[in-house]
C-alpha cells in the first residue's frame, strides 16, 4: 500500500524571523525619513529595533495569521497617528497587516513549501531575493502612473499632494477636472446648466477625444487587415526574401519615431495628405501594422497547415479557407495585434505634432498643448482615463492570448 507524505519544513530559529522583519523595518525607517540626513539613522534603527521587537511578541503570542494581521494592522494604525498622521496611520496598518503574517509565516517554515526539500540555505535566499528585485522593479515601473490617479481629484489648481489630501481630507478632493473636460474651461457652476448642449461641438478636450477614436478605429481596421494578410503571406514557406520582407514591414518599430514623422510629412505634403484625417490614418496604420504583425505571425507559428490542405482537397478555395479555417484559428492573434495597434494610435503624439491641424488634434496633442500653453491639472484627468483604457485593453489583450493558448493545447483549460 502506497502512502502520501506531505513534506513538512524544518522551523527556522527565532534569529530567521526577527531577521527578515528587522531589514523590512530598517526599509520603512528609510523612506519615513523622506531625504533628511539627520533622520535616517536614527529613523533606520528605531525600525529595525521596532519591526523585530513586533516580530518577536507576535511569535510568542499568537498562532493565526488572520489574528495576529490584524492585532498587528491595528497597533500600526494608532502609532501612526498619533506619531505622524491618519495618512501616514493608513499605511502602517498595511505593513503592521503584511508584517504580523510574514512573521507567522516565516517562523512556521512555510516559506519553502514552494521549493523543493534538497534546496540550500542560499539557494532560499536567492529565491525571495530575485523576487524581491522583480517586486522591486515593478513598483518601480507602476508608480509614477498610479500616482496619476489620486491627484487628478486634487481640487486645487496643483500637480502635487495638498496637505488635506495627505490627511485624506474629503473637502480636498474633487471631480472638477474630469467634468472640465467636457465644459471647457467654464468655471461657474451655475453655467453647467446648459454646456451639454453644444459640448460635442465646442469643447476641445471632446473634439480631441473624438478625433482619437475616429482616426484609432479606422487606422486600427486598415492596419489589421494589412497585418494579418502579410502574416499569412510570410508565414508560407515557399514566400521569397521572407526575412528581408519581414525586416521592411517591422521597420517602423525600429526608426526613431521622429524619422518616421518627418518622411511622412514631407511626402503627405507631395500628395495632399498633409494635416488631412486621411492623413493621420494612413500614418498610423503604418505604425500599427508592424505589432499586427509579428502578433499574427506568432499565433501562425502553431497552426495546423494539413488543415488548409484538407480544405483545398475537398474543393474549398483560398478565400472560403481562410475565412473558415484559418480565420476562427488565429482570431486572438488578430484581435490581439488589432489592440496594439489601437494603442499605438491612441498614445501617440510626434506623428500627430507634424501632421494634423488644429482640427485633428487628438488627445495626446491636446494634453502637449496643455503642458505648454497652459498648465491644468485637466491633464490629470486625460491621463487617468487613459491609463484605464490601456488596463482594460491590456487585460482583453491577456484573455485573447490565454483563449488562443488553450485552443492549440498549449495550456490546460
Amino acid at each position: 500500500m502506497v502512502q502520501n507524505y506531505r513534506y513538512v519544513p524544518p522551523t527556522p530559529a527565532l534569529y530567521l524571523p526577527l531577521t527578515v522583519t528587522g531589514i523590512f523595518g530598517g526599509v520603512v525607517g528609510f523612506l519615513t525619513a523622506q531625504g533628511d540626513l539627520k533622520l535616517m539613522l536614527p529613523y533606520f534603527i528605531v525600525g529595525i529595533l521596532g519591526f523585530a521587537g513586533f516580530a518577536f511578541l507576535v511569535r510568542q503570542f499568537f498562532n493565526n495569521r488572520l489574528l495576529a494581521g490584524f492585532i498587528g494592522a491595528v497597533l500600526f494604525f494608532i502609532f501612526g497617528y498619533f506619531v505622524i498622521g491618519f495618512s501616514y496611520a493608513v499605511l502602517l496598518t498595511i505593513v503592521g497587516y503584511i508584517i504580523a503574517r510574514m512573521t507567522l509565516w516565516v517562523h512556521s517554515g512555510d516559506y519553502r513549501l514552494n521549493l523543493p526539500p534538497y534546496a540550500t540555505a542560499s539557494e532560499v535566499l536567492w529565491f525571495y531575493i530575485f523576487r524581491g528585485i522583480c517586486g522591486a522593479i515593478f513598483v518601480f515601473l507602476i508608480t509614477p502612473i498610479i500616482i496619476l490617479i489620486p491627484l487628478s481629484f486634487n481640487q486645487e489648481p496643483y500637480f502635487s499632494f495638498t496637505p488635506g489630501m495627505l490627511a485624506l481630507d474629503s473637502e480636498a478632493f474633487s471631480i472638477r477636472w474630469y467634468v472640465d473636460i467636457l465644459k471647457n474651461g467654464m468655471a461657474a457652476p451655475e453655467a453647467l446648466s446648459g454646456w451639454w448642449l453644444d459640448m460635442w461641438q465646442n469643447a476641445q478636450w471632446i473634439r480631441s477625444i473624438k478625433n482619437s477614436f475616429f482616426i484609432g478605429i479606422f487606422a486600427t481596421l486598415l492596419a489589421t487587415g494589412l497585418g494579418t494578410l502579410a502574416a499569412i503571406g510570410l508565414s508560407r514557406s515557399e514566400m521569397p526574401y521572407r526575412r528581408p520582407i519581414m525586416a521592411l514591414l517591422i521597420s517602423p518599430m525600429i526608426v526613431p519615431l521622429v524619422i518616421t514623422a518627418s518622411g511622412l510629412f514631407y511626402f503627405f505634403s507631395n500628395v495632399g495628405l498633409a494635416k488631412t484625417y486621411l492623413g493621420l490614418i494612413f500614418a498610423h496604420a503604418a505604425l500599427g501594422t508592424p505589432f499586427v504583425i509579428i502578433t499574427v505571425t506568432a499565433t501562425l507559428v502553431g497552426f495546423d497547415k494539413s488543415l488548409t490542405q484538407a480544405a483545398a482537397n475537398m474543393g474549398a478555395g483560398p478565400i472560403k479557407t481562410f475565412f473558415k479555417i484559418q480565420m476562427p484559428l488565429i482570431l486572438p492573434g488578430v484581435i490581439s495585434g488589432g489592440l496594439f495597434a489601437f494603442i499605438t494610435s491612441f498614445d501617440e503624439v510626434v506623428v500627430v505634432l507634424q501632421l494634423s491641424d488644429v482640427v485633428q488634434r487628438t488627445i495626446p496633442r491636446q494634453m502637449f498643448s496643455g503642458i505648454r500653453e497652459q498648465i491644468s491639472p485637466t491633464i490629470l484627468a486625460v491621463a487617468t482615463i487613459l491609463v484605464l483604457i490601456s488596463i482594460i485593453l491590456l487585460t482583453i489583450v491577456e484573455m485573447l492570448r490565454r483563449r488562443s493558448e488553450r485552443m492549440r493545447g498549449m495550456s490546460p483549460t
